[in-house]
């Protein structure tokens, strides 16, 4: 981990820097599957899953009965662990439904908005070295509440509290497809997958890199997405081992996931880092994490203010806050994508369980992105019913303002109808 003391703000910018990948090279690998997909349907995604994942799939839909029986192979502890975040995640996220609120703008003109499902959503559940059968139920639970009539799920992985997941959230479609070409599929379809409106989900560099060319093309997505990173904010009543934990947890993600740690004062770093290295050395994705903290930053800073205008530049996926008035400090933080708060909030907790949606905005973009919630399965629907009455009241000020922009034929549909009054 690279220590910095009291950097210079000029010095910022490259200090936080994320690793960056040759998205050009990338996205010219992934253009061309795509474009077989598109070509070539079903054929392609037989040919890339021989390819790339050593499997040959005659069928690739599992059938609803097949996810239901995967519960049959879960441990009761894990199944039991997957309803309590069920019922978080449920729970918080159907506090986020808006029912239509009619506003009366002036007498006889009455607007609100109504949210709609999007009608069909594409999941992707990546394989690689961890079933992420969590990100199952923060996408699927979603869809599900904001009634998406149809819920498509593309995963190279048939691990069992996968197949679960997607059972327990309603998915209604199940496909074992993976990398790039499981995006495709999704955007463009083929003879067996259907195409759908918008597509969430991580993946790695290809996967990500075909999210994004299939959103120049006109299918929506959840967000830009990058490697997985947190932020840890810690001064003198923090736990060293707690942080040195919470950091590890982040770090085994995979070798391009990123930490940053910022102190108040030396000694808080020491003590951490004493931690951080008794604890990796027992770390079972040991290979992970540790080129992950070698690419990783503590940043050492006196100044309170200091720390939290480094910390919104920083804009940090998952931000901890294991310091003094915590909650103070929040109200102050403008760019981040969760926050946890305390020594006893660890980010685990909202990784899995705890009621708040971990797919959330990487690389910065919590600048400006939120993360997954209700709104994300939704699109809202502007509604306006205007009275006789409103016409009198509104119409003559529509009929100036038209006519000032040179479209009479607007003006003309308001005056027809005043004429009639």
């Amino acid at each position: 981990m690279q220590v910095y003391s009291n950097p210079d703000r000029r010095e910022w910018t490259s200090i936080l820097a994320r690793p960056t990948l040759d998205f050009a090279e990338i996205e010219g690998k992934v253009q061309p599957i795509l474009d077989a997909v598109i070509k070539q349907g079903d054929e392609a995604l037989r040919h890339y899953a021989l390819e790339f994942d050593n499997v040959l799939l005659n069928e690739f839909e599992l059938s609803k009965s097949e996810l239901e029986k995967a519960g049959e192979q879960i441990p009761e502890k894990l199944k039991e662990a997957i309803h309590v975040a069920f019922q978080n995640v449920s729970k918080f996220h159907k506090a986020q439904e808006q029912a239509p609120e009619v506003i009366e703008t002036m007498p006889g003109v009455s607007c609100w908005r109504k949210s709609v499902g999007i009608e069909k959503v594409g999941i992707y559940i990546p394989g690689g070295t961890a079933p992420l059968f969590s990100t199952v139920l923060m996408l699927g639970i979603p869809a599900k509440l904001a009634g998406c009539k149809e819920i498509v799920l593309c995963s190279p992985s048939n691990h069992p509290a996968i197949l679960y997941a997607a059972h327990l959230v309603g998915v209604t479609r199940f496909f074992r497809i993976g990398g790039a070409q499981a995006i495709a599929a999704m955007a463009y379809g083929t003879e067996s997958v259907p195409k759908v409106y918008k597509i969430f989900g991580p993946g790695n560099q290809y996967v990500t890199a075909a999210k994004q060319l299939v959103n120049k093309t006109g299918t929506a997505i959840d967000m830009p997405a990058g490697p997985s990173e947190v932020a840890v904010y810690a001064d003198e009543t923090a736990e060293a081992e707690f942080v040195a934990a919470d950091l590890l947890s982040q770090a085994e993600h995979g070798f391009d996931s990123q930490v940053v740690l910022v102190c108040d004062t030396e000694a808080v770093y020491k003590a951490i880092e004493k931690e951080l290295t008794e604890q990796l050395a027992v770390l079972p994705r040991r290979d992970f994490a540790e080129k992950s903290i070698s690419n990783s930053k503590a940043i050492i800073l006196e100044k309170k203010e200091e720390a939290i205008d480094l910390l919104n530049a920083y804009a940090a996926e998952h931000l901890i806050l294991s310091i003094r008035d915590a909650e103070v400090v929040l109200e102050q933080i403008s760019n981040a994508g969760s926050v946890f708060l305390g020594n006893y909030t660890p980010e685990s907790c909202g990784d899995y369980a705890s009621g708040t949606n971990h797919t959330l905005p990487t690389n910065g973009f919590a600048k400006a992105y939120s993360g997954v919630s209700l709104d994300s399965f939704v699109k809202k629907i502007t509604v306006q019913k205007i009275t006789a009455e409103g016409l009198k009241n509104l119409g003559p000020h529509v009929e100036e303002m038209a006519k000032a922009e040179s479209l009479d034929g607007h003006a003309n549909a308001v005056s027809l109808r005043l004429r009639k009054l």
